[in-house]
């Protein structure tokens, strides 16, 4: 048994050893076949939810209704689901009632897609009862079993659809594909949140150039936030080699840029992106606009800051633009800037008061922006004996 599945393995034996089945199941099978770095680890098992909480002294209870406990071992998290089907679904998202089973080809059934419908026990050994493997050998991605009742029971497989053909570079199945095709309205029933996060996952992985090519084949672009734009501007995102980026920031920048987005806030705001995150977004925005139309310059460099001119840069260089430069000069030319914030000065308003014995106003505000803009382009020394003199010899003071 490979890493990390030595220590979870423990919770299988003691499942197994009280009598009941236990498996590793899911994205970590997945992953394992196909040599990806692993992350959550998720167990099924015959036995009930009650029963897995006697077995284990530390559990947490996130899920019990659905037949899902969490595992504390050795200082991990695991969730152990039971064995269970599921009801009509009523919302597009959520069974109507969930059934306790003792059988892992079941449980399996009800999954998404047939890579993540595999499972290993305790041995190594592969159950692969809707052929995973064999997809993934093909590098497709398919639904367990009928691909419209997949989408009716939950419509954000298809978003998680297109994000594995990005995070994977797989196809998806020509039934899948013809089934988001002809169901793609229903993602207006899922949640924005939900939406989203699929589509950031999507923007950060291996070939994302290549999911947006499907979201605009399958039109499922109609039915995302703002997007449902002239095809073929759309259709147009799809020619850049997105895989350059590195911050999912800098994917959404892209996007706008590319789309000609012209009220981001409220593009962001539609797909309810955090505050923070499009401060990010709308500050490289803004430094992508300006050196498209005027050139690298200090007080670009020194109004986005450094994280958000290397993301300008790489962006630039995807776009093919002359004014990419190397990131090492870059990175050299911030570093030398003489300031990189108002903060960095060697002085603040109340020396400007004392220096001048003039009453606060407007005045103190714009004075330091003119220093500010003297001591970033080197044409006053940054100290406070330098300064004071400027200021006295100032004709406004």
């Amino acid at each position: 048994m490979k890493e990390p599945f030595i220590h979870p393995l423990y919770i299988i034996e003691k499942l197994e050893t009280a009598g009941y089945e236990a498996y590793f199941v899911g994205g970590a099978v997945r992953d394992l076949i196909l040599n990806r770095t692993i992350g959550d680890i998720d167990i099924a098992t015959s036995a009930r939810p009650e029963q897995v909480m006697e077995l284990f002294p530390k559990t947490i209870h996130v899920g019990i209704e659905h037949g899902t406990v969490v595992v504390v071992h050795e200082n991990e998290t695991y969730e152990v689901t039971t064995f269970r089907s599921e009801g009509e679904y009523d919302d597009f998202r959520r069974p109507s009632s969930v059934t306790f089973i003792s059988s892992l080809i079941e449980d399996l059934q009800r999954r998404d897609f047939t890579i993540n419908a595999m499972a290993m026990n305790a041995k190594g050994e592969i159950i692969d009862p809707f052929n995973g493997r064999e997809d993934l050998r093909n590098q497709l991605i398919r639904t367990v079993g009928n691909a419209k009742e997949r989408f009716h029971e939950d419509a954000l497989r298809m978003m998680r659809a297109v994000r594995f053909v990005s995070q994977l570079a797989f196809s998806l199945s020509d039934q899948t594909k013809r089934a988001i095709q002809q169901y793609g309205e229903l993602l207006r029933h899922v949640s924005i949140e939900r939406i989203t996060v699929e589509f950031e996952k999507m923007l950060s992985g291996k070939r994302p150039s290549l999911a947006l090519a499907l979201v605009a084949d399958t039109e499922l672009y109609r039915y995302l936030p703002q997007l449902n734009v002239d095809p073929q501007k759309f259709r147009s995102v799809c020619a850049h080699d997105w895989m350059m980026l590195q911050r999912v920031s800098e994917s959404w920048t892209l996007l706008v840029h590319l789309l000609d987005i012209q009220d981001k806030q409220a593009f962001f705001k539609s797909w309810k992106l955090s505050n923070k995150q499009i401060k990010d977004i709308q500050l490289q925005s803004i430094g992508l606009r300006d050196v498209l139309e005027n050139g690298w310059s200090k007080r670009i460099m020194y109004t986005i800051g450094e994280q958000a001119s290397v993301s300008v840069n790489r962006i630039l260089q995807l776009l093919r633009s002359n004014e990419y430069m190397n990131e090492h000069e870059l990175l050299y030319i911030y570093s030398e800037l003489p300031i990189h914030s108002l903060k960095d000065l060697d002085i603040n308003g109340q020396d400007l008061l004392v220096w001048t014995g003039k009453k606060g106003g407007p005045w103190v505000s714009q004075l330091l922006k003119e220093i500010e803009e003297k001591v970033l382009y080197n044409e006053l020394m940054n100290t406070k004996s330098s300064i004071r003199k400027w200021v006295q010899s100032c004709s406004q003071i």
